[in-house]
């Protein structure tokens, strides 16, 4: 029974970080095609590109929390495999989600040069899913150890 406990600590983050390694890539891809507009304009490329790119990395942290918690309840002998697949999925297409606003926000603010804080807050609104499902399943977890 003991695999069936490090599956869900293991899909927690593993399925997590997949969704921060699509999401940063797909925010780099916005970003190399901004920094090539910026420069074939002759037009300095804004750093908050390099930064909208990291956005989606958070969502990794909030999976390596969830999991966290979810071997501390299977060290209890309660595995939660069903609370790490699926907590590891919902903040991984969170991550996802992000990376491609992320892109799109890269592509405005190198035309616009215009409305980072906008593009900050859309990006932070989608973040707001992946700390939703890490909190309400940390809450969950607390009543299965009781």
């Amino acid at each position: 029974m003991e695999w069936y406990a490090d599956l869900g600590v293991a899909a927690c983050l593993s399925l997590a970080a997949v969704g921060s390694a699509l999401g940063t890539g797909i925010a780099a891809m916005g970003a190399v095609g901004s920094w090539k507009k910026c420069f074939s304009q002759n037009k300095a490329a804004p750093f908050l590109i390099t930064i909208l790119v990291g956005f989606p990395l958070s969502q990794t942290i909030y999976g390596m929390v969830l999991m966290n918690n979810i071997a501390s309840a299977a060290a209890k002998g309660i595995p939660l495999l069903g609370i790490g697949i699926f907590g590891g999925l919902g903040m991984g297409a969170s991550a996802m989600m992000q990376g491609k606003a992320a892109a799109g926000a890269c592509d405005a603010l190198a035309e616009t040069g215009k409305g980072a804080a906008n593009y900050i807050i859309a990006l932070g609104i989608v973040e707001t899913v992946a700390l939703f499902v890490m909190a309400f399943l940390m809450g969950q977890i607390k009543t299965f150890i009781g």
